[in-house]
């Protein structure tokens, strides 16, 4: 520890000072979580894909699914006929195969029938329909230009491949994250549990939001912005009331402090050199103080260290 009368020398850097504080910080626990809930939550381990997304090929478009080698003479003036032998709306199994000079039609998102390897576009065949669940399914469909193999058809796995890492260790999870979980079916996930952050601010001149003001005083705002801050990056704030600047009564807080069993406590104010900052000696009384003073301003007479073993 430096002393208090030490210079610019005596000062820890930012850099050396975070890295001495993350060194005391203990690694949480990993729970699981459900996943709807886990916007925000920090992923406790990597996650595999166990199945392929999509987990079959689909089409991508509305229209006729179709062997691609029987269109290679179709062009607009001389388009190919095909025979329509059955219907496919998204969230059903096709019954049958597309043959020689065959089609199928088929919904965005159906499974693409045996036979078939490309689908071809409603609005490029003469049987276009309008949007209604009870169109009837035409004898034949013509088709006025050549197709490739594959067109318009999403394959099983374009997105995600069985046995992709598709999340790591780490991971502040997105909205958009939340949506691959659930595709892949995903009722749960490995989450670190969220830190719980007892949060107290000392002075005699702080008042609360529900407190009077007195002459002198102002108001505690910093423990509301250091509570949204741990909100916001995924932890849980415990918002203490405001200690006077006596020893018996930081004392006090820090106890109360310690009895909703947090993982680290928040300090504001009573660090310094005045005659009242008495948080330094409450901490070096009820554990230790571990690091004082930092090259930074404001902020130099931060102090870290822990109480009965919380930092």
């Amino acid at each position: 520890m430096v002393s208090e009368a030490g210079g610019l020398r005596d000062l820890l850097t930012v850099d050396e000072a975070l890295r001495r504080i993350l060194e005391r910080i203990p690694a949480l626990p990993a729970e699981d979580g459900p996943t709807p809930q886990a916007v925000g939550r920090v992923l406790a381990r990597d996650v595999v894909a166990a199945a392929d997304i999509p987990p079959f090929a689909n089409s991508s478009m509305d229209g006729y699914a179709v062997r691609a080698a029987d269109s290679t003479s179709a062009v607009p003036d001389s388009p190919i006929q095909l025979a329509v032998t059955m219907d496919i709306p998204a969230g059903t199994v096709p019954d049958g195969v597309v043959g020689p000079m065959q089609a199928a039609r088929i919904m965005t998102g159906a499974p693409l029938p045996a036979g078939a390897d490309a689908v071809i576009p409603v609005e490029q065949t003469d049987e276009p329909w309008q949007p209604d669940d009870d169109v009837p399914l035409p004898d034949k469909v013509r088709i006025f230009r050549m197709v490739r193999p594959g067109e318009n058809v999403r394959p099983a796995g374009e997105d995600i491949q069985a046995g992709q890492t598709i999340l790591h260790a780490g991971s502040v999870l997105r909205p958009q994250d939340i949506g691959v979980l659930v595709s892949l079916s995903y009722e749960k996930v490995p989450l670190v549990r969220q830190p719980r952050v007892a949060i107290l601010s000392t002075g005699d001149e702080l008042a609360d939001l529900n407190e009077p003001l007195k002459p002198g005083q102002i108001r505690n705002s910093n423990s509301y912005v250091l509570a949204g801050l741990v909100a916001a990056y995924g932890g849980i704030p415990i918002r203490l009331p405001v200690a006077r600047d006596t020893l018996a009564e930081v004392r006090q807080r820090f106890l109360d402090a310690l009895s909703h069993e947090p993982d680290m406590v928040i300090s504001s104010a009573g660090v310094s050199v005045g005659t009242r900052d008495v948080v330094r000696s409450v901490v070096s009384e009820l554990g230790a103080i571990e690091l004082w003073r930092v090259n930074l301003r404001p902020g130099k007479p931060l102090a870290f260290g822990h109480v009965r073993g919380v930092p």
